[in-house]
């Protein structure tokens, strides 16, 4: 199955997961902390109201909209994290958190694009980082399709395996260029 048909077929639960997972992957371009988004995942184990976590969440990440970017990869790949996280929906429910998640997707694929070591040109499953990320992606909707809230762990795991890759590369990145 596609990954816009897991996206379809994706419940609430489904969908939050797959906006978070993306958005958790992307969030070490904006901060060192890998725990801001823990919150965030416990309220969809318990299936809590998360509007005040990620209100402090979006007060951690400063509350004004991403800046223009600076024709940098790597500052560009930052505004388009902020984004996501700027945009989730308070509410768990309805059209916002399809949307979401699917602007989560394109934004997520779109950074790995402009990270990855290829130079972001060509197809993207010829691009090791984006295709990488595109399998992620995939991986944490059938996780939860397949296991409920119980997949939300590995779905965890899978998102921190991408955060720590996506951090390398900027890090190497930067290595090169100093």
């Amino acid at each position: 199955m596609s990954l816009e048909e897991l996206i379809a077929q994706a419940d609430a639960r489904g969908l939050a997961a797959s906006g978070l997972a993306c958005s958790d992957r992307c969030v070490s371009l904006l901060v060192e902390d890998d725990e801001l988004l823990r919150p965030l995942w416990a309220h969809l184990v318990d299936d809590s109201d998360w509007s005040e976590s990620l209100a402090k969440v979006r007060a951690a990440l400063g509350a004004g909209e991403p800046g223009p970017c600076s024709g940098s990869g790597a500052d560009e790949a930052a505004g388009v994290a902020r984004g996501m996280l700027l945009s989730a929906p308070a509410e768990r429910e309805g059209d916002a958190l399809r949307e979401w998640a699917e602007a989560c997707s394109s934004a997520s694929l779109r950074v790995h694009r402009l990270l990855d070591p290829a130079g972001g040109e060509g197809v993207d499953e010829e691009l090791p980082l984006v295709a990488a990320e595109l399998g992620r992606q995939t991986v944490v909707l059938q996780l939860l399709a397949e296991h409920g809230p119980q997949g939300l762990r590995r779905a965890l795991d899978v998102s921190g395996e991408g955060r720590r890759v996506l951090r390398a590369v900027v890090s190497r990145r930067a290595r090169a260029q100093a």
